[in-house]
């Protein structure tokens, strides 16, 4: 490897994140606190690169479809203050790979010997800098809202004890280069006015690349993802869910309503959501028109950045949270009760609306129609186009023309939605079609009752929701069912004889003790298939 020459001295450097222009603007916040060090120590600040001199675009070499070239990307951090932009080049650095990047800035600092190495706070970059301090065998700060210099170290604040307490921490050892992580929300890239710094090509020669791990593929993010500041409705989860499995609630409310997830500092430190969804003041701040703010204790440094916020509603079980304080609406319960309920409320609603738009009740909102309520409930179910098809029987053209409001659906297609999406059909009816409904159910229950191969088992009415029948088949017979139809359930045991049962287009033969449970909307039919009477002990349960 042909490395910088001599020792640095007193040098800064920030890791240049070249995946997005997103994450370049982290590593351009944190390059404005690198300069402020930089000044203390009558030092230099320096952003270090990786990529190609053929300044590839990534998404040709990797398949991303948004990424930064390097040499933009240095032109970028020279207007921001950087005075030195080092780029070290070698064709197996343009796809970002925090193993091989480690091993060559590892490499770099050896030779170099900057103070100080600084990376944005992001999955990649906390991955990126455990490995190169431990290639460096030197120490590591993670997770700095602040740093300093104090006489002739570095002086980092760090949030401790699920962020309430700040502690200040520095290196041991001071004669090795310190690294750290910076929460780049923290602070403020700016664009610099003066002598423009140095762009310093570094040839990588004889970069082995690991054996045993292989990149099978890369996606760049969503763009949806990354509109947080931007979102109508935010859905922020706090300490109060205690665990990831209860903050997917969060991830499912935002989906239903179509909004975007939020957090407080203790989801993130314990990794539940992503470092970028932090809310506060050293965070992001959103306006959003609603925010639901879930499981948060309602902290000065998270409520500094949802008060622009047009409606608040707070859920939690203290009724003494400092949250309500600042709700327009609070709601007191557990969230792991209350949530599931509400999700499924949103999710029926979102669909009895559908609904209305394709019987023609009512015309879809202009830039909210149908199609974008499909992807919305798509989404929410974390369905791709192609399992959505396969869920609901049509083919994943037709759910893109749904989708992008080419084509109507036909209404046998809503209910098919409703069932892959675990929606109540029964939302589909007004008020005065259930009441038919159950009319008819109830009807249907009598004309069974009195029927001869029925027999039913205690005393039971038309609105009980379990059921006890004995049902009778004449020897080598196909049942002939009264017309009847329920969603639920239903038990068989075959008490004597032999019994055909076929669901859909499954055939199953059952023999005296035999049973089978199944999905009493499946199709069915019954046979006896024996010489001898059977007979059947049928249990249905109706919700």
């Amino acid at each position: 490897m042909t490395i910088m020459g001599n020792n640095a001295g007193a040098e800064v450097w920030v890791f240049g994140d070249l995946r997005s222009k997103r994450l370049l603007g982290f590593s351009l916040n944190v390059l404005a606190k690198a300069r402020q060090l930089a000044g203390s120590m009558s030092g230099k600040a320096a952003v270090v690169l990786m990529g190609s001199s053929a300044d590839v675009q990534r998404d040709s070499a990797s398949g991303l479809q948004a990424s930064l070239s390097v040499s933009s990307a240095a032109e970028e951090c020279i207007a921001h203050g950087a005075d030195y932009v080092y780029i070290l080049d070698n064709e197996n650095l343009v796809i970002p790979r925090a193993d091989t990047y480690a091993v060559v800035l590892a490499n770099a600092v050896l030779r170099r010997g900057p103070t100080l190495v600084l990376f944005p706070l992001t999955d990649f970059g906390r991955e990126l800098a455990a490995r190169s301090a431990r290639i460096s065998n030197t120490g590591l700060i993670a997770q700095c809202m602040d740093l300093k210099v104090e006489g002739d170290g570095v002086v980092a604040k760090c949030h401790s004890w699920d962020g309430e307490v700040m502690a200040d921490i520095t290196f041991s050892d001071r004669s090795k280069t310190g690294f750290a992580t910076v929460q780049p929300n923290a602070f403020q890239a700016v664009e610099f006015q003066g002598e423009p710094g140095v762009i310093k090509w570094i040839r990588v020669d004889h970069l082995d690349m690991p054996e045993r791990l292989n990149l099978l593929s890369s996606l760049a993010e969503s763009d949806k993802q990354q509109q947080l500041e931007d979102a109508k409705v935010v859905v922020v989860g706090g300490a109060g869910l205690h665990s990831h499995d209860n903050f997917t609630l969060v991830r499912e409310l935002a989906a239903a309503l179509g909004g975007e997830v939020g957090a407080t500092r203790p989801p993130v430190f314990q990794h539940w959501v992503e470092e970028e969804r932090l809310i506060g003041q050293t965070g992001k701040t959103v306006q959003p028109n609603l925010l639901f703010s879930i499981g948060t204790s309602g902290a000065v440094q998270y409520t500094a950045g949802i008060m622009e916020a047009k409606t608040i509603v707070a859920i939690n079980r203290d009724k003494n949270s400092p949250i309500f304080q600042v709700a327009d609406l609070g709601i007191v319960g557990d969230a792991k009760t209350f949530l599931p309920l509400l999700i499924s409320k949103i999710k029926q609603e979102a669909v009895r609306k559908m609904a209305d738009v394709i019987q023609g009740d009512v015309k879809a909102d202009k830039g909210n129609g149908f199609g974008k309520s499909v992807r919305k409930l798509r989404a929410f179910q974390n369905y791709s186009q192609e399992a959505l098809a396969q869920a609901t029987g049509e083919t994943q053209e037709f759910i893109e023309k749904v989708e992008n409001d080419e084509i109507t659906p036909p209404v046998s297609f809503l209910l098919r939605l409703a069932s892959a999406l675990k929606v109540d059909a029964g939302i589909f009816f007004r008020k005065e079609e259930k009441t038919m409904v159950r009319n008819l159910r109830s009807q249907a229950f009598v004309k069974r009752t009195r029927n001869y191969s029925y027999k039913t088992l205690g005393p039971v009415t038309e609105n009980d929701h379990i059921r006890a029948f004995m049902v009778t088949i004449e020897p080598k017979q196909v049942h002939k069912p009264v017309a009847y139809k329920h969603e639920g359930e239903e038990f068989l045991f075959v008490m004597e004889g032999d019994l055909r049962l076929t669901l859909g287009n499954k055939t199953h033969n059952l023999k005296s003790g035999e049973s089978i449970h199944f999905n009493s909307e499946v199709p069915h039919k019954l046979k006896s298939i024996s010489n001898e009477l059977t007979r059947c002990l049928a249990v249905l349960y109706t919700p």
